[in-house]
């Protein structure tokens, strides 16, 4: 194992909540290295159930192929993307058009037009030409997708004749909407549900992304609608449907290792990190957060079983 300490800023107003292992130190004149130098590697991730498997992966995966490893959980995009961009996270699973989108407004304005399309390859290279205006890169994007969800009761649904977001939009009603904080400002969320479908946001409760509290809220008539991913196993529990995005809102949002650019030429990490891509299906992953969600798993048990049994790691 390839190990040295290495100098972390801290992040901004206790937005990372340490996870896992801590962040390492050194003395506070000592000279920041590359993890690509010194062999330790920050992985990042968002702290839902999905995120944090795949973080776990990702660590796993690194530490088969020597590295030493931290991991931070961070809340959000907003967060974890400038740390990328310091280095202080070497490298985070991200969704492809989502982290696509979210660096074309960063760099081209708010009202840049949308370069990320339903093909996973021509979106990896949309993200690359802009990661590499902030010195970040993506690697081999996964099978497994998770789109943006939205989801109803089946008795709200049924009662309506509801099987489409442009069905509810057609109900012409107020949605009360159970998402993320950052919801009413991503085109894909809030701005897109508007834009696209016509739908009346009322309010939108901060609940999380397919968070318990989020489709408790649908199921018990808090909200009317309520976000989650294409894989989430567990929406059959709560009584809730997925309404189809009939008029594809959604994007390629394909799992992808985006990481920082010195990284991207490491190649002990890049086939580390790579090797999960042709394996991981979205059906894979649904599994996967349904023995969290559902079964009461640890996410870093089910990561582990998984590479196990795919022999992407040594058991």
């Amino acid at each position: 194992m390839r190990t040295r300490s290495r100098l972390l800023v801290p992040f901004a107003a206790a937005a990372l909540l340490a996870a896992g292992c801590s962040s390492g130190g050194g003395a506070e004149d000592e000279p920041a290295t590359t993890a690509a130098a010194s062999g330790s590697v920050t992985v990042g991730g968002p702290n839902f159930t999905e995120g944090l498997i795949l973080t776990e992966m990702y660590r796993l995966l690194l530490t088969d192929a020597g590295y030493d490893v931290t991991v931070q959980t961070v809340d959000n995009r907003e967060v974890y993307e400038p740390a990328l961009e310091r280095g202080e996270i070497d490298v985070v699973p991200e969704y492809l058009a989502t982290m696509t989108e979210f660096l074309n407004r960063k760099v081209n304005g708010p009202e840049a037009t949308a370069v990320a399309t339903a093909d996973p390859q021509a979106t990896l290279a949309a993200l690359n030409d802009l990661g590499e205006q902030v010195g970040l890169a993506a690697l081999e994007p996964a099978q497994a997708a998770n789109q943006n969800a939205f989801v109803v009761t089946e008795a709200f649904a049924g009662e309506n004749g509801l099987t489409t977001l442009s069905d509810l939009a057609a109900l012409g009603q107020p949605v009360v909407l159970a998402a993320t904080e950052e919801c009413p400002q991503r085109p894909f969320c809030q701005v897109g549900l508007e834009e696209v479908y016509g739908l009346v946001i009322e309010r939108v409760d901060p609940l999380g992304f397919g968070s318990p509290q989020t489709k408790q809220a649908v199921a018990d008539g808090t909200a009317t609608l309520g976000l989650t991913g294409t894989t989430d196993g567990t929406l059959a529990a709560f009584g809730l449907v997925v309404l189809d995005d009939d008029q594809g809102l959604q994007l390629a949002d394909n799992l992808v290792p985006v990481v920082t650019a010195d990284l991207a030429d490491e190649a002990d990490l890049v086939d580390a990190l790579d090797a999960l891509a042709p394996v991981l299906t979205t059906q894979d992953l649904a599994a996967l957060n349904a023995q969290v969600d559902e079964e009461r798993q640890k996410p870093e048990d089910v990561a582990r079983a998984y590479l196990e049994e795919k022999g992407l790691i040594g058991g």
